[in-house]
């Protein structure tokens, strides 16, 4: 058995972290609609993972790790008390969604569904996760999943058709 020293640990840490922090503040932005509380849940993230780096850095699936925590840390987010959830109003980067499609207003159609509507459509169509793995991820079942996701695909198409075409008039 190979031991790594604690330096090795964190600098293969650190290393991760670096590269997936900006996946995770997207993914985290699009759970939970402001960038600022984005922020907050990458940081609670990846404090957690650091914590749990020793299990966390030996499994198979790195990612879908660091998935699962930041979902588990929104989620318990909601859960909180409405005055702990100030909403602070930040914007975008300009260059944080060039790879998002611009015909709706993703991030505010999202914020319009429920929480746990939002992590199905999220896990489901962002971060491709197959039915049994987001159901696995929300510990729910696998019909549950497919109405959450149908559901909040549902609320995102009508939101889609109630903008205005483009170049016409409100």
């Amino acid at each position: 058995m190979v031991r790594r020293t604690a330096s090795s640990r964190d600098a293969e840490f650190t290393e991760y972290a670096a590269s997936r922090v900006g996946w995770l503040r997207k993914v985290a932005y699009l759970l939970c609609g402001d960038w600022d509380r984005a922020d907050g849940l990458v940081q609670e993230t990846i404090t957690e993972l650091y914590v749990k780096w020793p299990r966390a850095g030996r499994a198979e699936n790195r990612d879908g790790y660091a998935r699962t925590v930041l979902v588990n840390t929104f989620l318990a987010e909601q859960r909180t008390s409405w005055w702990r959830r100030t909403r602070r109003g930040g914007t975008a980067p300009a260059a944080a969604w060039a790879d998002v499609d611009a015909t709706i207003d993703l991030g505010q159609a999202l914020a319009a569904l429920p929480p746990r509507q939002r992590a199905a459509v999220v896990l489901r169509y962002y971060c491709d996760l197959s039915i049994e793995q987001a159901a696995d991820l929300l510990g729910c079942s696998a019909g549950n999943l497919r109405s959450q996701s149908s559901r909040g695909l549902d609320a995102l198409g009508r939101s889609s058709d109630d903008r205005p075409a483009e170049g016409s008039r409100a």
